[in-house]
């Protein structure tokens, strides 16, 4: 039988949100540890877009996702946080002061609580359905996330989508390359003001808005792209010189394992009390996009606030009794530094 780590918290996932949670459990004095399915931590900041800019993260006019992961593992580095990286929780007994978590790799974590900040869930990019699309993936011609901004340079780029992913890598791409961009509707969902954006940027010239078109075929031979085939619904087609398609249709998400622990689920996500992000199993809270409750904000900062509502309710479920006196950080610096 595997070693089993021992501590006071299990913190299934290692996204913005899950970091944070580390940060404000250690705070209480609460040790974690850290578990998830990627290689690395910072979940989809990490994964998918790191270059991306985030305009919504307070006191941070413009973050790069990964220069916001790294600022993250800053602040919980005093903590040392055990993590069991690349692996996947596949198994949950016990209950609250007593939960043994299992992984795909073998190990063993016995935990008094446990937190799910899982973002989406196991995720991929959903796919448009166009001919010999493998062929072009393999060869980056088509991507459905930017790692490395200067890779565009001087290229010629189409961008698929109407969401804020297609919105925001529109204006972080316009000054490097010539940007079209492809949406069936002639309005965006993005934020208003970037959508704002980037109609001024097209307005100056300085990107292309191919509306209302969407894809129909690629063009090109061997995995090297020439162009990309659009259509309205109507079926007037049109050609877009293009060397790479960055596609932003979301996600395709599952909870996968998590799907099986018994928790009450709504459309994938895990419901939770508002108040302490408490799920309807005692001892397990969910934080992040994983969580779902009347009102919520599928953004980064609510993550922040659900993680320091669950690590002050754990604290109370692992000290019944006690009273926590609550004291600014400001006052009590960070415990042990």
């Amino acid at each position: 039988m595997p070693e089993t780590l021992e501590t006071d918290v299990a913190v299934i996932g290692a996204g913005p949100a899950g970091l944070f949670a580390v940060f404000e459990l250690g705070m209480l004095k609460l040790r974690a540890v850290l578990i998830d399915a990627l290689a690395e931590t910072g979940g989809q900041c990490a994964a998918l877009y790191p270059e991306k800019p985030i305009y919504d993260i307070p006191a941070h006019p413009a973050i790069d996702a990964g220069a916001l992961v790294a600022a993250l593992e800053r602040q919980i580095a005093p903590f040392a946080a055990p993590r069991l990286l690349g692996q996947v929780v596949v198994a949950l007994s016990g209950g609250p002061g007593a939960f043994v978590l299992r992984t795909d790799a073998g190990a063993r974590v016995a935990a008094r609580a446990v937190v799910i900040a899982a973002g989406a869930g196991a995720f991929g990019p959903n796919r448009p359905p166009l001919a010999d699309l493998a062929a072009y993936e393999a060869t980056g011609a088509v991507r459905y996330f930017v790692r490395d901004r200067e890779s565009l340079r001087g290229r010629r780029v189409v961008i698929a989508g109407g969401g804020d992913s297609a919105v925001d890598w529109a204006l972080a791409l316009k000054d490097l390359a010539r940007v079209a961009v492809v949406h069936r509707r002639p309005r965006f969902r993005a934020a208003p003001e970037t959508a704002a954006a980037l109609e001024e940027a097209a307005a100056r010239g300085e990107v292309e808005l191919v509306i209302p078109y969407q894809l129909h075929a690629l063009h090109g031979d061997a995995g090297v792209l020439a162009g990309v085939e659009v259509a309205t619904l109507a079926g007037e087609t049109r050609m877009l010189p293009a060397d790479v398609l960055l596609a932003f249709f979301g996600l395709a998400a599952e909870l996968g394992p998590i799907a099986t622990w018994g928790l009450a689920l709504d459309q994938h996500r895990i419901t939770v009390d508002p108040a302490t992000c408490a799920t309807s199993r005692p001892g397990i809270h969910a934080i992040g996009d994983v969580a779902q409750y009347p009102g919520k904000l599928k953004l980064i900062l609510q993550g922040f606030s659900e993680a320091a509502m669950a690590a002050h309710a754990i604290w109370d479920l692992l000290h019944p009794g006690q009273a926590l006196h609550f004291a600014y950080s400001t006052t009590t610096g960070i415990p042990g530094s």
